[in-house]
């Protein structure tokens, strides 16, 4: 079984519930378990037009399915809460799923990029990213994700609410 870190992100259409079904959709998914999920935080989003602040989490699944399998599976859960891909770059969106870490894998395939390239930087996926696995080592950095949270400007990013924000029953 794969271990697989996932990011989830959400900044329209009730972004909560958003996020819930998504959870929702990977506790459906056959063959996949849920094995953690982190706290839910808000934050503003990362450049383009103005729009609503961003709730992300983080969720670890272990799986038997390929790392492209996880990336087709997440852009059919974006594409159903309707979002669409043709959109500008860092565009509002009802879902986004993102696909963090792969085992310990670096995946450079078109359209897949694992790790993901950008997670190093950001705040909203390291601090829940943290909560689940402070000491998986990023396999091209050779930092674990604790010490890359340490390293980023948090304070824009704010914990709403504990891990049960996925069952409704928040704190």
């Amino acid at each position: 079984m794969h271990q697989v870190y996932l990011g989830l992100g959400s900044n329209l259409q009730d972004p909560r519930g958003q996020l819930r079904h998504a959870v929702q959709a990977l506790r459906g998914q056959a063959g996949w378990r849920v094995r953690g999920i982190a706290s839910l935080y808000i934050s503003p989003p990362c450049g383009g037009e103005p729009q609503p602040d961003y709730f992300n989490s983080a969720v670890w699944v272990e799986t038997g399915a390929t790392a492209r399998a996880v990336l087709e599976a997440g852009q059919a859960w974006e594409q159903r809460a309707g979002r669409k891909r043709e959109e500008a770059k860092n565009a509002p969106r009802p879902l986004d799923v993102d696909l963090f870490f792969f085992d310990d894998q670096i995946i450079r395939e078109p359209g897949l990029e694992v790790p993901h390239p950008r997670l190093a930087k950001r705040a909203f996926v390291l601090l829940p990213l943290t909560e689940l696995a402070p000491d998986l080592r990023h396999p091209l950095l050779g930092a674990t994700v604790a010490e890359l949270a340490a390293r980023v400007d948090a304070r824009n990013v704010k914990r709403v609410a504990g891990p049960d924000w996925a069952t409704g029953s928040e704190e």
